[in-house]
Formats: C-alpha cells, structure tokens, sequence
C-alpha cells in the first residue's frame, strides 16, 4: 500500500503511476451475487454448464461487476492520512476490453491524471485505472475515475 500523508502530497505526482493494486480473485459465488443485485442473469455469466459451450469456454463476470471493484482497488493500495472523507464522484470513459473468466485474479493500476483544488480544502482527482487480468497483457477494463476527497 502507497501511503501519503496529505492530499497535496498525492496531487503533487500527476502524470505517474502512483500504485499497483494486490490481485482480487473472481468467483462465480461472487458473479451470482452481482447478478442477483443488477438483475442482470444472463446465460454467459450465471449458467456454467451452458457458458461451458459458449464463445468464452465459460461463464465471465459482468463487465459492470469488474468495475465496481474499484473502490475496492483504491481501499487495498492507497491511502492519504490527513484525509477524513472521500467520494466517488463519477467516471468520464469506460471500457471492457476483454473478458474476465470466472476464476481469474484481476489487479489494477492507477495512474493519477489530473488534480484540482475544490471546496473544504479538497481536491477532485482523475485516475486511469487499468484492471489487468493476470497472465493476459490486455487489460479487461480501462477507466477514468474521478473522486472527491476531504482534508
């Protein structure tokens, strides 16, 4: 984990890769779940049997489901100790690359982009974050997240 101890200290170091993220593995458990909550069952992710025979010789996670471990991403391998909040505060682009077969680990890279002061002392920060999936060089997600973080 990359710990900072104030925000101006992480805003100081745009244009770099700041951290590389531990490996997050995917279950189907954890697939199931996801599509139980989005509503989203469809075949390629919940049916294994038939995934089995499907263009991906299994069942993969939701592309929406690969992105919302983001946040866990950022929990595991980044931390700013004079900060008492921060907020995800949307995305500008996203884009799923390449699957994810249940039973690969996925770690993310983020680089910070862009930084500006905001109120309260703040500062909204613009990440690229690129999940790979291990053993595959293209990335199955690219994003840039834009959050929100208070002194």
């Amino acid at each position: 984990m990359k710990t900072f101890q104030t925000l101006s200290e992480l805003s100081s170091l745009v244009g770099q890769e700041i951290t590389v993220s531990d490996w997050i593995s995917i279950t189907q458990e954890q697939v199931n779940l996801f599509a139980q909550a989005t509503g989203d069952h469809q075949w390629i992710h919940v049916d294994v049997e038939k995934a089995k025979t499907g263009p991906f010789g299994g069942p993969i996670a939701h592309g929406y489901l690969t992105l919302s471990l983001l946040p866990q991403f950022f929990q595991s391998s980044i931390k700013v100790v004079e900060t008492r909040m921060g907020v995800n505060y949307g995305l500008n682009k996203v884009r799923f690359m390449a699957p994810v077969p249940v039973g690969s680990r996925l770690r993310a890279r983020m680089k910070l982009l862009k930084s500006d002061a905001i109120d309260q002392g703040g500062f909204q920060l613009t990440w690229e974050v690129a999940i790979e999936r291990e053993g595959v060089s293209k990335p199955a997600c690219v994003a840039e997240s834009i959050a929100r973080y208070y002194p």
